[in-house]
């Protein structure tokens, strides 16, 4: 009994696609609170001045600064950053994936 060559092309795509969605919305998490957590670390640490590496973020989120609230726009900048990455990745490897089938 032979296989069908479709079939068996189609399965195998199936099972090499990823959800770019599922991607984007781990990178979305991630992102948002990986930033918010490392902002609000060099918070409770303190010091003077608070975090001048982490300031510099500032130059290129809009709005971002290390405090409580430019730790929440940290998290969204990380949340829109992070879901475009995963999304861009989930995309990129199928159709890569697509490419081979």
């Amino acid at each position: 009994m032979s296989a069908d060559p479709d079939r068996e092309r189609d399965i195998s795509w199936a099972v090499a696609r990823l959800e770019a969605r599922v991607l984007a919305l781990v990178g979305a998490i991630l992102g948002g609170l990986g930033l918010f957590a490392l902002t609000a670390v060099l918070l409770l640490k303190g010091g003077d001045p608070v975090g001048p590496h982490l300031q510099l973020l500032g130059q290129y989120l809009w709005g971002y600064t290390v405090t409580w609230p430019g730790a929440l726009v940290g998290a969204a900048w990380g949340a829109l950053l992070g879901a475009a990455v995963g999304a861009s990745i989930g995309a990129l490897y199928n159709f890569i994936a697509g490419l081979r089938a």
